[in-house]
């Protein structure tokens, strides 16, 4: 076969909708196939695919190499869709030309095909669909439905997803009228091939009979479609995983703009652009309109990059995707900041533009009474309003429900005003005019220092702050307009920045809104029930005040090369007098920023019942009011890290330490000596039995040890007695209580069983085996050699009952594993999946013990990247190394876990020795890294 098309003028210069390929070679090309085998045999049609799918592949590499090259997002995605066009075109005239050839047509054989939808505006990612319509005078002839077949067949053999539709004119206008999506593909209809006088036809007819008088429904329909499609694709803009098409911010955006321009101003694609029509209206400036292109043209790249790297239509810009995409577009790594995170504070920069433009040119419809103008919050709708003034303010006005200026000199005569309007808005729940948001815009490089350092200002902004009823939203206006970045250039450091990990869901600056608007969530007495603690001790904070401040800094200092949370407290240090605050409350809310993460490492990772983490806590926190802001700094900090992060487990550890800690800080805890705690620990439980005869109750209290009686709670201790009981009588070696905590997201599975070396492990293989996330363990042995062990698994299912279900299966796997019956390896492999997005992170392995965090026990921590089946090899390794292990706590952040293990000797001794200890981190170092031995080690076998 000669060469194909696209070969022969890939390097041909390329304008910005020049196809890679040459319609005219194309259907030369085709001719001449036809002249050798004939057009309509099989030989030809195979022969004509070949062609296709030649020029096809070329022409993408050409375009693919040219993106590589440039950048030019919106040329690549022009490029494709002419590429696209010649293709079409080519097959088309050789279909109705050569293969199906009517010397007569009649009238009613007429045909045009046109590009809709996507594809209808000229531009195209490698895996987008590509939408035709088939357009006939009337019902389709069999010669009609010959062609569409047999352009249809060969498009679909290329391996194209191609979404189609056969109608006569009077069809598209009919159902243009009843559906909103057939309506907005028509929109964008573009002429290809065949009957130009169809095409005109069903235009001019769509125009008069489905656009006329109906734009205000269409832009209604838009919008409201615009809104659930991001509850779907996610609620937030700054999610660190966005949706490129989809999302909020993404392309669909801007792509919702120009159908409300093209439909609301009737304009015809052949005349003008939609883009030129928004400026032509005057929804958008010039300026406004580049900033709208330059977003386009980024937003193209990152999709057409997207389908080029996966071969198919993925439209989410992923962890595992980030790093290529970001060299692929040639970001590099700063100081505190790596490629991939500049690459991603990038997008979120455009997202927010996007947002800014969506928000410049709705608010603008709205204000032109294309629908009813909503008030701040957007729940309430608002009649209009004449003209008035704003109380207190003679430089705003309140125009149709929303905030508007008097003057454009407002803020030139007091750049204050910056600050003063969102105050305002505020207070009387008011949205922006369009007006106001690009006189805002214009006007940023007027807050300078002396702004900055204005008391007023700053008096402004602690008002804005801590208005429990809309500050975050209100924030929010103020970061969306760049005011709050400009005003306090340390949160301008981080506005859109992004942390390359699986923990934090959103950008720095959303989770620090986030956080503000939990606080005043709370405030405002909501989240009582999620939050009992929280809620109860919030009224009594003296001074909520620093809670605001410190939330709204706490993560401020992130994306420079040393600890967030000391840089953080010096950057608080500075701020906080700016803001007017006195001396004490300065050192308060820099002590909250510095010892923000404590309380949560502390509850997450650390043995509660340890009487000495207990007394290492309350050295840190010294008093009681420090440590009630510091759990509610905590909760609200761990619910604005994304949905899902907080669960009741982490509310009841947090809860655990607190109690725990309040009457050492109130000075009611009394030293008493430990034989003493078990005295009275063995006396409540007596109490408790009274259905056991005095003999029986004295022979299950001997059972236990004392690390068992100052560690576990009196109801527990109950619950274990019943098991024991249950044990005994039946006669069983193994047995188990599964005990559901629905509030606490929790369920735990105590085990009876004769003791065993690797007992930890055996239960973490079987949770794994099973994809059940350990978060805690406890492990007692008892006088007559049994063990009781009890772990903590995370909630995931809505009922108890299926919970019970989970529990009994993870059970019967221990019990069959401790038998030998079967072998946990090859059941956790069989759960073991590939984790590309895990995959795509790196976390240094870290081995720490310590001696000092308890009286009794050595603490390994172990730091890495999690994985299925980590915790089984971990405790495994453990056992082997001779180790008895108290007690575990498994917090995991995203991609990064801390395993803790509380462990002795044989003999009950904290391990001192240094060469044991290397010989510990050494091993533990091997259980580590043995997947990844083990993988690259079954890659080299032949």
């Amino acid at each position: 076969m000669s060469q194909s098309p696209a070969k022969k003028l890939a390097t041909k210069p390329e304008s910005a909708a020049t196809s890679p390929v040459d319609r005219e070679a194309l259907g030369a090309a085709f001719e001449a196939i036809a002249d050798k085998h004939g057009a309509a045999s099989d030989k030809a049609r195979a022969a004509i695919l070949n062609t296709l799918k030649q020029s096809m592949a070329d022409g993408r590499q050409a375009i693919r190499e040219r993106l590589e090259a440039d950048g030019k997002g919106r040329a690549c995605a022009r490029a494709l869709s002419a590429l696209q066009d010649a293709m079409i075109n080519a097959l088309f005239d050789f279909a109705r030309e050569r293969v199906y050839r009517a010397s007569n047509p009649s009238a009613a054989e007429r045909i045009c095909l046109a590009a809709v939808g996507g594809y209808g505006r000229g531009t195209m990612a490698p895996g987008s669909d590509v939408d035709l319509l088939f357009l006939f005078p009337y019902k389709p002839t069999p010669w009609l439905e010959t062609i569409t077949e047999y352009i249809l067949y060969m498009l679909w053999d290329l391996g194209l997803k191609v979404g189609h539709g056969t109608r006569s004119v009077s069809e598209c206008i009919r159902l243009a009228k009843s559906d909103m999506t057939i309506r907005t593909a028509l929109l964008e209809a573009r002429f290809l091939c065949g009957d130009r006088l169809l095409f005109d036809e069903m235009v001019t007819r769509f125009d008069k009979e489905v656009v006329a008088g109906t734009a205000r429904e269409f832009i209604v329909a838009k919008l409201g479609e615009r809104d659930a499609r991001h509850a779907r694709s996610g609620a937030s803009r700054y999610l660190v995983e966005p949706q490129v098409k989809d999302g909020k911010g993404g392309l669909r955006d801007l792509q919702t703009l120009f159908w409300i321009a093209r439909y609301y101003y009737r304009v015809s694609p052949a005349k003008s652009s939609a883009g030129e029509a928004l400026v032509a209206a005057g929804l958008l400036t010039r300026a406004e309109f580049a900033q709208f292109r330059k977003c386009d043209d980024f937003l193209w790249a990152v999709r057409c990059h997207l389908h080029f790297l996966t071969g198919r239509a993925e439209e989410r810009v992923s962890f595992d995707l980030q790093p290529e995409l970001a060299s692929r577009l040639g970001y590099q790594k700063h100081p505190g900041l790596k490629a991939v995170e500049r690459f991603m504070k990038h997008y979120f920069l455009v997202a927010k533009d996007v947002g800014d433009l969506t928000r410049i040119v709705c608010a603008a419809l709205e204000e032109r009474e294309a629908k009813n103008a909503p008030r701040l919050n957007r729940l309430f709708r608002g009649l209009r309003t004449r003209k008035r003034k704003v109380a207190g303010s003679t430089d705003f006005i309140v125009d149709n429900n929303r905030i508007n200026i008097a003057d454009d000199k407002v803020f030139e005569r007091d750049p204050v005003n910056l600050i003063r309007i969102f105050r305002l808005a505020g207070q009387a729940n008011l949205a922006f005019h369009p007006d106001a948001m690009r006189l805002i815009t214009k006007s940023l490089r007027l807050i300078d220092k002396s702004v900055q350092n204005d008391p007023g200002a700053n008096k402004l902004f602690l008002q804005i702050l801590t208005a429990p009823a809309n500050s975050e939203l209100v924030l929010r206006r103020m970061n969306e307009t760049g005011v709050l970045g400009r005003f306090i250039g340390e949160f301008g450091k981080v506005v859109a920045m992004m942390q390359f990990n699986m923990y934090h869901h959103y950008t720095v600056d959303e989770h620090l809104l986030q956080a503000v608007g939990v606080l005043a969530q709370m405030d405002r007495g909501d989240l009582g029930q999620e939050h009992p603690l929280s809620h109860e001790i919030l009224p009594d904070i003296k001074d909520k005040m620093v809670l605001y401040v410190a939330l709204f800094l706490h993560d401020i200092a992130k994306g420079r090369p040393e600890d967030h949370s000391l840089a953080g407290a010096r950057v608080a240090r500075r701020l906080c007098p700016r803001f007017g605050l006195s001396p004490q409350q300065t050192e308060t809310v820099v002590w909250l920023v510095e010892q923000h993460l404590t309380m949560s490492m502390i509850a997450q990772s650390r043995d509660l019942a340890d009487r000495r983490t207990i007394l290492d806590f309350t050295q840190i926190v010294q008093s009681l009011d420090r440590m009630r802001l510091l759990i509610i700094l905590t909760v609200c900090d761990i619910r604005a890290v994304g949905p899902g992060v907080w669960n009741g487990w982490k509310g009841q550890l947090l809860r655990t330490l607190y109690y725990a800690s309040e009457p050492i800080l109130t000075g009611g805890f009394s030293k008493v000596s430990r034989d003493q705690q078990v005295r009275e620990a063995q006396g409540a439980l007596a109490e408790r039995l009274t259905d056991l005869k005095k003999s029986e109750r004295k022979k299950l209290i001997d059972l236990h040890y004392p690390a068992y009686w100052l560690r576990v709670g009196l109801d527990d201790q109950v619950r274990h007695a019943g098991l024991i009981a249950k044990a005994n009588k039946s006669g069983h070696g193994f047995i188990y209580e599964i005990h559901p905590m629905a509030f606490e997201g929790a369920t735990e599975i105590a085990i009876l069983t004769p003791d065993h070396p690797r007992l930890l492990s055996i239960m973490a293989g079987a949770c794994s085996a099973v994809g059940a996330n350990i978060v805690d363990a406890q492990i007692y042995t008892t006088t007559d050699g049994r063990a009781l062990d009890t772990i903590i698994i995370s909630r995931a299912f809505d009922t108890d009952q299926d919970e019970m279900r989970r529990g009994e299966r993870i059970a019967t796997l221990i019990e069959q594993a401790l038998i030998g019956k079967i072998r946990l390896p090859e059941a956790m492999a069989r759960k073991r999946k590939a984790t590309p997005r895990r995959d795509a992170f790196s976390v240094e392995p870290q081995v720490n013990i310590e001696n000092d965090l308890s009286d009794r026990f050595s603490v390994i921590e172990v730091i890495c990247r999690d994985r299925v089946g980590l915790l089984y090899n971990l405790a495994r390794t453990l056992s082997d190394l001779n180790l008895d292990i108290a007690s575990a706590h498994i917090a995991t952040f995203g991609e990064r876990v801390v395993d803790t293990f509380y462990v002795t000797d044989l003999i009950g001794h904290k391990i001192t020795d240094k060469s044991r200890q290397t010989r510990i981190r050494k091993s533990l170092f091997g259980a580590i890294e043995a997947p990844a031995k083990a993988a690259k080690a079954k890659a080299k076998a032949p």
